[in-house]
């Protein structure tokens, strides 16, 4: 007897679970039950699995039968005409929807060559079985799937055009490319997802080639020429809101350029770009530090308690400033109010990133790279017919990476870029190898995509045939100027006497038991104690009882709350995280004795 789950509820049982399974696909394909009715027999666990509740994902597929397909050339002529529809088809039961379950007891043939009397399902197109992000990557049946997942992940990073009205738009950390293109190699998914109206990457000249170990591993060379003729040149935005809070006792922030007089006031320098009503005015440049938004807000929200007892009545600042490390121009400003009736403002600082050593690029192959190096166009190498690259790769991510797409992306953005055409790079579907191969030849270049070179620098032949080609990099999201920290000294933690954590509090940078052990290989004693003794007290400690102590510096004597006046008391560095510590024990009732030994 095998059990019979509806939905992952168990409903009965039954002597023919096989039988069982062939009858409800026939009543689902003859229309007597619904077409989203899925069922699977599990032999492992002896079940019946029937699933019909919504939210699950299914996928149609064409229906085989004795190793033929059930959708013919002549059904396919009529759907062409309309004479019949889509939903004819799946009342016929031509084609079905299967679900994740029901596939895993399925066979489906990628295309009718494949067919054989055991399958049971072919694919509409073996296009569908990628995604549709996937789908927009060229020639990926020819790399492995874990370079096709990573290759997915990098374009959605991808820095394009997200929105086209992201003028008026307040997204946190909006990024916007200023000049895209559409890929001169593209698949058919490109047409049906309108890729023209968000646009990403453009199309570049790459070689593959070793050249003065700037590029690397996974490193790239750029030609900086380009850069400063626009390539891959893009806006960051960032987003200030700041809102007149109403307090109880009628109180309220007011947002406004603050007077002199008031507690915490910056400098006039740094409210030079307000404008009467409080805010930065639109076209300004402004730099880290300096007030976009000019706002005063009641003492006793702000301030301590003891502001508040004397009774002094003075507004404090609390001004929205321009982020450290960044700056920009004043894009726009928006005035309006919260559903509390609040004054409320966003305003927007437009910053220009050109392409600098540190950003991340990537191909639609997955082999993302770092700028390693902006080379001026006279140092950079180039072919026989004086085309300069803009991009410089290295040949030894290929091998490992198995990456066949990037190659034959290569060939056929040179090939389209020749012959001034789109090329479909359409998976399983689109162009050949051979076909490119051939048409290359009929331009004069050799079959396999490698030209002559010649060393920018000496100007020397390069003994080796380099591989050259057309294709489209996209500029990732990662930039190097939103990454970078750094600090000396700066603010510490008012408990631990340590440096703050996080960048957008001028913190440091955490070493950790690892970093340390790298220090002390390379000797770097100096730099570890600098490192570690960032929290250092001298702290008194009673020479008899050993626990912390009160020492008068200026009588140079000493009180132990244990053995009273005059205690011998030594001078002790340690950590302010230990002397927390020795404090909550003494907190707990527990006795830290310290014992000293030696010369303190």
């Amino acid at each position: 007897m095998s059990f019979v789950f509806v939905n992952g509820v168990l409903v009965g049982k039954t002597d023919d679970p096989k039988g069982l399974v062939k009858n409800i696909i026939k009543e689902r394909r003859s229309g007597n039950i619904p077409k989203e009715v899925n069922v699977r027999y599990r032999e492992e666990s002896d079940g019946v699995l029937i699933y019909s509740d919504g939210g699950r994902l299914i996928r149609a597929v064409i229906v085989v039968e004795n190793g033929k397909p059930m959708v013919t050339k002549e059904d396919i002529k009529l759907l062409d005409e309309g004479h019949i529809t889509w939903a004819d088809l799946i009342t016929s039961g031509k084609i079905e929807y299967i679900d994740a379950e029901e596939e895993e007891s399925a066979l489906i043939a990628l295309d009718e060559s494949e067919l054989t009397k055991e399958h049971t399902h072919m694919e509409i197109t073996p296009l569908s079985i990628f995604g549709t992000q996937a789908s927009l990557l060229p020639f990926i049946n020819h790399s492995n799937a874990h370079r096709n997942v990573t290759a997915v992940k990098s374009v959605q990073q991808g820095v394009g055009i997200y929105t086209t009205n992201y003028l008026i738009r307040s997204d946190n950390d909006s990024m916007i490319a200023i000049d895209q293109q559409m890929p001169i190699v593209k698949t058919k998914m490109y047409d049906n997802e309108y890729f023209k109206s968000h646009v990403l990457g453009q199309n570049i000249v790459v070689a593959v080639l070793s050249y003065l170990g700037y590029n690397m591993d996974d490193a790239i060379i750029i030609n900086k020429s380009s850069v400063d003729r626009g390539l891959f040149r893009s806006m960051f935005f960032r987003p200030y809101k700041i809102e007149e809070t109403k307090y109880i006792g009628g109180q309220s922030d007011i947002i406004t350029v603050p007077e002199k007089d008031t507690a915490g006031y910056r400098s006039e320098d740094a409210y030079k770009f307000l404008d009467e009503d409080g805010i930065a005015v639109p076209t300004a440049h402004v730099d880290s530090g300096d007030v976009l938004i000019g706002r005063v807000s009641p003492p006793r929200f702000v301030s301590s308690i003891d502001k508040f007892r004397l009774g002094v009545q003075k507004y404090v600042e609390s001004s929205v400033e321009c982020r450290a490390g960044e700056g920009g121009t004043v894009e726009n400003v928006f005035l309006t109010s919260t559903a509390d009736g609040n004054k409320y403002v966003s305003l927007k600082v437009r910053q220009d990133r050109k392409v600098e050593i540190g950003d991340k690029f990537g191909p639609r192959s997955g082999q993302k790279g770092i700028v390693g190096m902006l080379l001026n166009q006279e140092d950079m190498p180039f072919t026989y017919s004086g085309i300069v690259p803009d991009l410089i790769f290295s040949p030894y991510s290929i091998p490992t990476r198995m990456s066949m797409a990037y190659l034959l992306e290569l060939i056929g953005g040179k090939v389209g870029a020749l012959g001034g055409r789109h090329v479909d790079g359409t998976p399983f579907v689109g162009e050949t190898e051979e076909s490119l191969r051939k048409e290359l030849v009929s331009y004069g270049f050799r079959d396999n995509g490698v030209e002559t070179m010649y060393n920018g620098i000496t100007g020397e032949e390069m003994k080796v045939r380099i591989f050259v080609g057309d294709m489209m990099y996209i500029r990732l999201k990662h930039f190097v100027a939103n990454k970078i920290q750094w600090r000396s000294r700066g603010p510490i933690q008012l408990l631990s006497r340590q440096p703050t954590e996080g960048k957008s509090k001028s913190g440091g940078l955490r070493l950790g038991e690892m970093e340390k052990d790298c220090f002390v290989a390379y000797g770097s004693a100096l730099a570890l104690k600098e490192r570690f003794d960032s929290d250092k007290i001298t702290i008194p400690i009673c020479s008899k009882c050993g626990l912390v102590s009160v020492y008068n510096v200026r009588k140079k004597t000493g009180y132990c709350s244990v053995d009273g006046e005059d205690a011998p008391i030594k001078l002790i560095e340690v950590s302010a995280s230990f002397k927390i510590l020795l404090d909550e024990l003494k907190s707990v009732g527990i006795y830290p004795k310290l014992v000293l030994g030696g010369k303190v």
